[in-house]
């Protein structure tokens, strides 16, 4: 905060003005449980000392170290999130996959809940990009979200997550299986570059804006996609109404995506990668809901399942554990 290059970049100094009282938080948090653990301690010496026990003060102090127990399991949780790029944002990508109309309102579905998870961790999303189905729901979707341990609490969703329910698409409403895939991507700040982006290999393209609209948003060629021309990446942004700032957008999900990349191979095992992925079809789903005969929501590398689908779909994804 002292550096005064950050002073002339508003948005950086919003960013880490935001990051220090998060470190503020954490470093208060642990001051007052460490003072709490001191006071109870003086208290049960005194309860031990005295002859004549007093029930309600016994229980009292049962009481504050029952509560000091959970605030001390919530931060260690916390703790848990090391990774590289865990205290970040995140971008996720939604695609809608086989299914038809179905896998494009199953892929709605799912942006609905994970705005609402956001919603519930007290983070900020934002749709950045969407192209609505032919007929209902969403081909693809950009969100972006911002927050307290972001990435580090929403990478595990990174993959193909499948739907089985009745079709409400078809005149007989026979059972219907659909698949979208979701790709997480960590946040990267162009002033804390990870990512080296040589501009030579890049492709910008502008486009007129699909959407709701309003001022220039429709009636300019302000929406804006790169591609990244080694590894083929595409990231596209159109919820800005200057160019300049889709492009901004769009620059910071490729860098996301790349450093995705580079966390998982070898920065020289991209194009690999990129043939790698997997098909948004049957075998290849993470997660699987089901909707009917019977309700259940079941992740595929844990084995965790829980049967309160509704919750989940509205926003209570860590009932299972991934």
């Amino acid at each position: 905060m002292q550096d005064k290059k950050v002073w002339s970049d508003h948005k950086l100094s919003a960013e880490i003005a935001r990051e220090l009282e998060e470190l503020k938080n954490e470093v208060i948090t642990w001051q007052e449980i460490e003072d709490d653990l001191k006071g109870l301690n003086e208290l049960v010496n005194i309860s031990s000392a005295d002859n004549e026990k007093d029930n309600d003060e016994i229980q009292f102090i049962e009481n504050q170290y029952t509560e000091l127990k959970k605030q001390i399991s919530k931060i260690d949780e916390e703790l848990q999130y090391s990774g590289k790029h865990d205290r970040k944002g995140a971008i996720l990508a939604l695609q809608s996959g086989a299914g038809g109309t179905d896998a494009q309102d199953w892929t709605e579905m799912l942006l609905r809940m994970y705005i609402k998870y956001a919603e519930r961790q007290g983070w900020d999303a934002t749709i950045i990009d969407k192209t609505a189905g032919s007929e209902a729901g969403i081909k693809n979707a950009t969100l972006e979200v911002t927050g307290k341990l972001v990435y580090g609490k929403i990478k595990n969703e990174s993959g193909v997550h499948r739907l089985v329910r009745l079709s409400p698409f078809n005149s007989d409403n026979l059972r219907q299986t659909s698949f979208a895939m979701v790709e997480i991507m960590p946040i990267i700040k162009d002033k804390n570059i990870e990512t080296e982006i040589n501009q030579n290999e890049l492709r910008i393209d502008t486009y007129r804006s699909s959407g709701a609209g309003g001022q220039s948003v429709n009636t300019t060629d302000s929406a804006v996609r790169i591609t990244h021309l080694p590894t083929g990446l595409v990231a596209t942004c159109q919820n800005e109404r200057s160019q300049m700032r889709n492009k901004d957008k769009a620059m910071t999900i490729l860098k996301g995506r790349l450093a995705k990349l580079m966390e998982e191979e070898q920065v020289e095992k991209i194009k690999e990668l990129k043939g790698k992925r997997e098909a948004v079809e049957w075998g290849s789903q993470i997660k699987s809901y089901v909707l009917h005969p019977y309700k259940m929501v079941k992740d595929h590398r844990t084995n965790e399942q829980t049967t309160a689908v509704d919750r989940v779909l509205n926003g209570e994804i860590k009932l299972i554990k991934n």
